[in-house]
């Protein structure tokens, strides 16, 4: 269950996706966990594109779909992007170092994290993307545990986020 935060943002383009990612950049420590959930194409790549940037990371972020889990140890902190919607049983997250990573030197931001909820940590930042038929991306950020209630405060704090508090 979400700490009672909740915080939605609309973003119309691309870039406006990715500055709004690059403003959670500087709140971030190691050990931090990020779900990503939405429909293939909402955004999740490009969020973490976005913080990718704010961190310094130079290089080119793709979607981690046929890796499963990319590495950016460039920037101001490491950043682990983990796509698991190819994993059918959770006994393989053990195989691809998912919990020894999480619990690491860096930033994990975990696509498809909802299909092994029970292998989540006790706290996290989830964001939510749907499309609508504008084409418009709507963020939803939640956090569950003190760590990512804390995260979600600082980031919907910063002016140059534009996170908007919902009933949660």
């Amino acid at each position: 269950m979400a700490n009672g935060l909740t915080y939605m943002r609309k973003t119309t383009s691309t870039e406006a996706t990715k500055q709004l990612a690059s403003t959670l950049a500087p709140y971030l420590h190691a050990g931090d966990v990020v779900v990503l959930s939405g429909d293939l194409g909402a955004g999740k790549t490009q969020f973490v594109q976005g913080v990718a940037a704010g961190l310094g990371v130079h290089d080119q972020v793709t979607s981690p779909t046929f890796n499963i889990l990319l590495q950016y140890p460039g920037g101001s902190l490491p950043l682990y992007h983990f796509d698991l919607y190819r994993l059918e049983d959770p006994d393989e997250l053990e195989d691809i170092g998912y919990y020894e990573t999480i619990d690491g030197d860096g930033v994990s931001f975990v696509e498809w994290g909802e299909k092994f909820s029970e292998s989540l940590p006790c706290g996290y930042l989830e964001l939510s993307f749907t499309v609508d038929e504008d084409g418009n991306r709507h963020v939803c950020a939640q956090s569950f545990g003190d760590r990512a209630r804390q995260l979600l405060f600082v980031w919907a704090k910063d002016s140059k986020s534009r996170l908007m508090k919902t009933a949660g």
